[in-house]
């Protein structure tokens, strides 16, 4: 079953187009949206969220239009974006306890449970909190109302190493079953490859290519150069894609 359908999105803004971008995700899996600082990641997602309102382009969530429907599958999604910040004076009880008045599906002990697995004080304020907090205490609310579709903006950044790895591994269980599907962009492409199911790749506004990991990394087998062992890493891929201007 295909969970999110993004076909032929625009967005315009004075010195960048998001320029005809399509791809899908089925349930289960993990996509990364990858592509430089700049790229068009976020507003690929803003867009997607309707959080600004894309110039073109159809968005369908679980089967259903996204615009038409668009309570209804909010419902079903949870969110993190990075840029989003609390009212530093609050309580994470606080701020709980308006959120999930919002979510008939709200599950109050998976929230606890994952409070605690976060290692986050319900009692503690916002600006008691480190990055790497905020990220976590940010996915403890998406978790927490049973989303099917869970869309995070560079979820991993601001982590160490040890809580990026712990994360990497708590996605991959949150999919296990089959039920639910992860999107999220990263800059951090050694994540994806411990993770991810599928690949996304955003250059300058443009769709370079969406596929199984697997068929991503042998499409750029061409820019391996002598001397190269073995595959190239998303990484290298990376870097030499954006060196020589290479498009698709």
């Amino acid at each position: 079953m295909t969970v999110l359908s993004v076909q032929g999105l625009t967005k315009h803004y004075p010195g960048f187009r998001l320029r005809d971008i399509s791809f899908s995700l089925r349930q289960g899996r993990i996509m990364g949206l990858i592509g430089k600082n700049g790229a068009g990641k976020s507003t690929t997602l803003k867009s997607m969220l309707n959080l600004v309102h894309p110039d073109g382009g159809t968005i369908a969530m679980f089967g259903q239009g996204f615009l038409p429907n668009e309570e209804s599958c909010k419902q079903d999604i949870g969110v993190v974006l990075g840029e989003i910040d609390f009212y530093k004076q609050k309580k994470l009880a606080d701020i709980t306890a308006v959120t999930r008045r919002f979510y008939p599906n709200w599950d109050e002990a998976a929230h606890r449970g994952y409070l605690d697995a976060f290692a986050l004080d319900p009692q503690k304020r916002v600006k008691e909190l480190s990055s790497g907090m905020k990220v976590k205490y940010m996915l403890a609310l998406a978790l927490s109302h049973n989303a099917r579709l869970l869309i995070l903006d560079e979820p991993t950044s601001g982590l160490d190493p040890v809580s990026r790895d712990d994360l990497l591994g708590l996605f991959q269980r949150l999919v296990a079953n089959g039920e639910r599907s992860i999107l999220f962009s990263t800059h951090i492409t050694s994540d994806l490859e411990k993770c991810a199911d599928d690949i996304t790749y955003i250059k300058d506004g443009r769709l370079l290519m969406s596929a199984e990991k697997a068929t991503f990394m042998q499409s750029f087998g061409h820019l391996k150069e002598p001397g190269d062992a073995g595959e190239l890493s998303l990484e290298e891929i990376m870097i030499r894609t954006e060196r020589t201007h290479y498009d698709l």
